[in-house]
């Protein structure tokens, strides 16, 4: 009887196979011929010890020499399981330590933690931690108000009059080629003395404020100077804002300038490279300088574009897409006599970092061809903004238009879609050289209220790529106090080092008039900052009375994180907010869409899912129950979330008042009671504010033992919750090592160690030389293993973690092991929980042939039954081990233990690597399923720069032709690109990287990128299953059998005959990825809420300041002299003005 052909991994139907002796394995051609002669024997005794709970059953009979019967590896199956159970009911010590708490129990409270009381503590906290700093803004920003309207604008203003002290000053004395060493600094700058403060992570000095201005604008100009001049009282307000509230952080004033005064002083982290932090692009200044935008922008790429000019719109729209943040909506399109998007998106799609990549990739693929015609680019403007079907700001509407001229005003268009109302603004820009009329493009800007400004050079573009902000800002000035409300921002990387911060914003306002009688100004002068550091947030939430699984967190009205304890990325750009999304932050399923809409609605809510939680490793998949509850928090945009397994409802809550008691078990933490007690790792926590940390647990356990000297566990400088839990844990497991670990020979049972880790912080590992192979971390809430058993019930086995990439185990002096732990579940009065994990750790090697034994046919401790040809009895996985591939594997699809003596050192890999046509099938037979998920906190090398996507650093080529034509010398072209050669030759750094400082950078050599996780967990099969890999003559038997109360899959298959039959190889370790599609992923945005407040129009707004320019005409007496300056000798630096509106004269 032939076996009928099937696909790869097809089944063949369980009940159906039962009794049966698959077909052909009496007569299977090559079979026995492949058989090898038999090993020497073991003796039994050697590998089964006393332990053994069971008799070995005598395994069913079989008709004849074949491949195991389903009924014979379900026997196999159980016999393990029985293994297990007993090695860890009698070594665990599990029901001895429910045993041990019981007796303890006057030692200990059981203490509830009510969800909804819980979150709404931590909520008002927080809200009145974000209060206090509210206070100080409030007092700076009307403070500034006040000290700008009473200074007096001086015209004749020098340098040598303002004494203030530079933050960038040690940097550049430093840099022989700076500003100020080459033309001498005439400014009085203070030097100052700085001391260490822990809380800034930083030199500080708080007697002073530092100021810290752009490199590409000018100190000594008289907009600066005034600047500095009427900024300077802030500094009293700055101390005395920290006189009343000493937690307060870096507080800051951002100019409209470009100046930014901060307190307490410290010097500037001026990068290696050129300096390009303004202030006007941080997101918070963008965030607090303007009402939420939609924005589109339209390139001209008609054929009169060159190539320079070209360069300069894609860089300038990069530079654009910068002043942007996650509250804003944006679109990029080119026309010329048509128009069309650079990218993928058809409509207005929110401006966060992914989608700008996506636009910022785009624009370089744009190829100037064609006939200019305004008319195509402004139509498809308009039709963006008018859609209504989509998700947008839905605030202030704006249309940017790059060009390099044209004489067409459109006029027809603006009556059509914007007149009378004006309700979008267009803001044109001249880009590069040429001798077209402007006048035009002017028109435009002014008849539509917007801003018309000249790019004439790549020195011109991030500062006129973000004066807009001051068009936008005249009706929240206007609006006055109605506008005065601080917002919060998004997470994101403090340029000063202090870490992850959110920063609280506040607009400030010019309140002169620009003349007697006349209109009040219009301006915004700036907005002021206070950062607080995310970790002080984290402060206020409670850190272990939740448990291992149990966490709080919070996201803003984007859907984005500000607390969450996977909020790590592992790289940051201080330029970049880190936008993490809750769905990101944990596996997304439809209960958490629905939860996190609840959050951002501002809602309260309760809710138990079942759900797909990542362990900590990010190996593995469980699946889960937990209670969601959650909260707004008032006054901010910001709303908090608990997360609780049922078993974490309830807490141990140590009560050692017995001060005998305490000292007595305070003695088993003392290494000279490790030999005979077992070595103890205590989590490394807070226990004491004057506790020296250390990443060496040895020498964290010194420091906290010298502490305890010195002070009790009452004293008030120490967290008693954490201090008397770890005591009262210290002497329980103490008590599992009197009553039952001590009395057992390890060594018997191929035991390399046990162990047992607790809420409290206690992880005990006996005996005390098993310590010295401990790779586990020593707190226990993170440690995998600890967590994924209070999760999981039965035991949950850890093979030792192993990359591909790497060399195998090296299996030597039987240091390597398997942990099998689990969770101990105490029931005392009704009320459930879990407070401890143990387990032991398996020696591999001696389990790996006591696995061969106990799925064997080995009937009495005597020798293995040799199954030949003439035999009658089924194969097994110990004599026929040449034939027969018997594994265990965990849900994770990690190999744990292997007939085959070449696999051990494999243990630990995803089996896909050992075996890749058998994971496969288990994997199409649903024994596994897979989860894919994006890790958007990832850090990369970067790519090998290439000659395309950095515009400022490639200029227009001329060809030889050009250079031989006189017409081209009097051209924009020439022009533009003598101006471009002068502008880099002085700013070097700004056109070529510097090879040796970006190896030597690490901020270089890693930045921030997506990765592709793959985990895979157990699939719906549940019993035992036979199957079939067919694959013609490499056809191959397999049975695959969940063992209860474990974690494993056990599998016995054929070993394969050829390897003809490879199929696809599924990967399980991380790859980089783009992630998601970001074109698909527009057509269904996430549900987000935009600030509640939008300034973009008063009634009073004064549009006569719309912009003013000419244009240059380049002459040949011009560029000879540029010619002979570049010959003869480098000029010196230029000191390009601030572009300041007439109004801003103070």
């Amino acid at each position: 009887m032939a076996v009928p052909a099937r696909t790869c991994g097809a089944s063949l139907p369980g009940p159906a196979r039962t009794a049966l002796s698959w077909p052909g394995h009496g007569s299977r051609p090559g079979l026995s011929a492949r058989r090898p002669a038999a090993r020497p024997p073991r003796p039994l005794s050697l590998l089964l010890p006393p332990l053994l709970l069971f008799p070995l059953l005598a395994a069913p009979g079989a008709s004849a020499y074949s491949f195991p019967q389903q009924h014979t590896m379900q026997h196999w199956a159980r016999r393990l399981e029985q293994e297990i159970d007993g090695v860890m009911r009698i070594f665990g010590g599990v029901q001895q330590l429910r045993e041990i708490y019981k007796d303890n129990r006057n030692l200990f409270e059981v203490q509830e933690n009510e969800p909804q009381k819980l979150v709404e503590k931590v909520a008002g906290d927080i809200e009145s931690l974000l209060d206090r700093k509210v206070q100080a803004l409030k007092r700076l920003a009307d403070a500034a108000e006040n000290f700008q309207k009473a200074h007096r604008w001086q015209d004749n203003i020098k340098e040598e009059d303002i004494v203030y002290y530079d933050a960038k000053a040690d940097a550049e004395l430093d840099d022989p080629e700076s500003e100020d060493v080459e033309r001498g600094s005439k400014a009085s700058t203070l030097r100052l003395d700085f001391v260490e403060d822990s809380n800034f992570k930083n030199k500080v000095n708080y007697s002073y404020t530092a100021v810290q201005i752009p490199t590409d604008i000018y100190k000594g100009s008289t907009v600066i100077l005034n600047e500095l001049n009427w900024t300077e009282a802030l500094e009293n307000v700055f101390i005395e804002n920290r006189r009343q509230d000493p937690t307060l952080l870096w507080q800051v004033f951002g100019s409209a300038t470009g100046v930014t005064r901060y307190y307490p002083a410290t010097p500037w982290r001026a990068p290696k490279k050129i300096d390009l932090y303004d202030v006007r692009r941080r997101p918070w200044y963008i965030q607090g300088a303007s009402s939420p935008k939609d924005m589109v922008i339209i390139v001209d790429v008609s054929g009169s574009v060159s190539g320079l000019t070209l360069k300069l719109m894609k860089t300038s729209v990069c530079e654009m897409l910068d002043t942007l943040s996650d509250d804003d909506y944006v679109n990029v399109a080119s026309f010329n006599e048509k128009a069309q998007p650079v990218s993928c998106f058809t409509h207005l799609v929110q401006a966060n970092v992914r989608n700008k990549k996506v636009f910022k990739e785009a624009v370089q693929g744009m190829v100037a061809k064609g006939t200019t015609g305004y008319k195509a680019g402004f139509e498809y403007a308009f039709d963006q903004l008018q859609n209504s079907n989509i998700t947008r700001a839905n605030c202030n509407k704006m249309i940017m238009m790059f060009t390099d001229g044209g004489e067409d005003r459109v006029q027809d268009v603006f009556e059509k879609y914007n007149w009378p109302n004006r309700t979008v603004r267009v803001f044109t820009f001249s880009v590069g050289q040429h001798n077209y009329d402007v006048t035009p493009l002017q028109w435009m800007a002014c008849t539509n209220k917007g801003y018309y400004f000249e790019i004439p050079s790549i020195g011109a573009i991030r500062i006129n790529t973000q004066e807009y902000l001051d068009v936008l800002g005249r009706p929240m000035v206007l609006a006055g106090k109605e506008a005065k409300q601080v917002q919060w921002t998004n997470v994101y990387e403090d340029a000063l080092g202090l870490g992850l911060v959110v920063t609280g914003t506040l607009p400030v306002f010019n309140l002169t008039q620009d003349g007697p009688g006349e209109k009040k100004n219009q301006l915004i002068l700036g907005v002021m900052g206070i950062d607080v550091a995310l970790n002080d947030i984290k402060r206020l939430t409670p850190n272990y009375t939740l448990g291992a699984n149990g966490y709080v967190f919070a996201i803003d009205l984007n859907g984005y994180v500000l607390l969450h304890p996977n909020l790590k990325p592992q790289t940051t750009n201080f330029r970049e907010p880190v936008t993490l999304d809750f769905l990101d932050a944990e596996l997304e399923d439809e209960n958490k869409e629905e939860i996190r809409r609840s959050m951002i609605d501002g809602n309260k809510g309760h809710k138990q899912i079942r759900t797909l939680v990542k362990s900590l490793d990010e190996r593995y998949i469980d699946e889960v129950m937990r209670n969601y509850t959650w909260v707004p928090i008032r006054s901010t945009n910001y709303s908090l979330g608990l997360v609780l397994p049922p078993y974490s409802t309830f807490y141990l809550q140590a009560n050692l008042s017995d001060q005998i008691l305490q000292v007595k078990y305070f003695e088993f933490l003392l290494p000279s009671s490790f030999e005979s007690e077992g070595h103890v790792f205590i989590a490394p926590r807070e226990y004491c504010k004057e506790l020296n940390a250390s990443d060496n647990n040895t020498e964290f356990l010194k420091n906290f033992i010298e502490l305890m000297e010195k002070v009790t566990p009452d004293s008030k400088q120490c967290n008693n919750f954490l201090l008397h839990n770890l005591i009262l844990d210290t002497g329980i497991t103490q008590q599992l090592v009197e009553r039952v670990w001590r009395d057992q020979d390890l060594n018997t049972y191929s035991l390399l160690a046990v162990f047992a880790a607790t809420d409290g912080g206690i992880t005990r590992v006996f005996p005390n030389k098993a310590a010295e192979d401990w790779t586990e971390t020593p707190e226990p809430f993170n440690a995998s293993f600890y967590r994924r058993s209070l999760d999981n019930h039965g035991y949950v086995f850890k093979p030792p973690q192993q990359d591909a990439r790497l060399r195998p185990l090296e299996l030597e002096n039987d240091t390597v092991g398997i942990l099998v732990s689990t969770a101990v579940e105490l029931s005392l009065g009704g009320r459930t929980l879990r407070p401890a994990v143990v387990g032991v750790k398996l020696d591999l090697e001696a389990w790996a042939e006591k696995f061969k034994v106990l799925a064997s046919n080995r009937t009495h401790q005597d020798q293995p039954q040799k199954c030949g040809p003439n035999s009658h009895c089924e194969m097994d996985c110990e004599v026929n081990n040449e034939d027969l591939l018997c594994v265990l594997i965990d849900d994770g699809g990690f190999l744990v233990l292997s007939n085959q003596n070449h696999q051990w050192d494999q243990v630990g890999r995803f089996f896909s690597e050992v075996d890749a046509n058998l994971m496969l099938a288990l994997y199409n037979n649903s024994f596994y399923t897979r989860k894919e998920s994006y890790d958007y906190q990832a850090a990369c090398a970067p790519l090998p720069p290439g000659n395309l996507g950095a515009a400022p650093r490639g200029i227009f080529v001329p060809t030889i032709a050009d250079f031989l034509n006189l017409a081209w010398w009097t051209s924009a072209a020439a022009w533009s690109l003598f101006q471009q050669l002068l502008y880099g030759l002085i700013y070097h750094s700004w056109f070529q990287a510097d090879p040796a400082e970006a190896e030597g950078n690490p901020e270089v050599r890693e930045s921030s990128c997506v990765m592709k996780q793959t985990q895979y967990y157990f699939g719906s099969v549940n019993a035992s299953y036979n199957a079939i890999i067919d694959c013609g003559n490499c056809s191959r038997l397999f049975h695959a059998q969940r063992l209860t109360h474990t974690n494993l899959l056990f599998v016995v298959a054929e070993k394969p005959l050829c390897s003809q039959c490879e199929a696809g190889r599924l990967l399980q370790k991380e790859t980089h990825s783009d992630g998601p599609e970001q074109c698909e992923l527009v057509q269904r945005p996430r549900y987000r809420r935009g600030p509640h407040i939008c300034f973009d129009y008063n009634a009073t707004e004064d549009t006569s300041d719309c912009g003013r320019g000419a244009s240059f005409p380049p002459s040949l007496g011009v560029l000879v002299s540029l010619q002979l300056l570049l010959l003869l000798s480098l000029p010196p630096r230029p000191q390009p003005q601030v572009h300041a509106h007439p109004s801003r004269r103070l």
